[in-house]
């Protein structure tokens, strides 16, 4: 038998153990039951069990879902679009609208704006924040949406 500190009893009887257990205010644990003679030991299980709670519970961490869209695309195909947007933003992940131009319409980058501005107006009312405005990034623009708080 082991003590709360880890200092080994030695082989004590059951009732014994027990009731050394309860004098001190802990809790009589058996640790390795297939050994001979069965080990025990000392503890408050109450917080061995919380600890262990602990370590095993992590957060969530929020991963970053892409959507791609292009210039021309239709409002339908849009309203589409950002339906999956807030389904990401419900389950606590961040969405990446990332916005394609092809050929020359590079030149007309305030289409991509004016979709960009059409997506915010689509999220109104739901809780969301815009973390990273849109930008141009090559041949592509993207802007960061994360979820708000509730």
């Amino acid at each position: 038998m082991v003590d709360e500190n880890g200092k080994q009893i030695g082989i004590v009887n059951l009732r014994e153990a027990i009731q050394i257990a309860r004098e001190k205010g802990y809790d009589l644990v058996e640790v390795a039951p297939n050994a001979n003679p069965p080990v025990c030991k000392i503890m408050d299980y109450g917080k061995y069990k919380y600890q262990i709670e602990k370590k095993t519970t992590t957060k969530k961490s929020s991963t970053v879902k892409e959507i791609k869209i292009r210039p021309q695309i239709s409002d339908h195909d849009l309203q589409l679009k950002v339906k999956h947007i807030k389904r990401f933003l419900e389950d606590g992940d961040k969405a990446r609208v990332t916005l394609f131009f092809r050929g020359r319409e590079i030149v007309h980058t305030e289409m991509g704006i004016k979709v960009f501005d059409k997506i915010k107006a689509l999220l109104v009312g739901f809780s969301h924040k815009i973390e990273q405005e849109p930008r141009l990034e090559g041949n592509s623009m993207s802007m960061i949406i994360a979820p708000g708080k509730d």
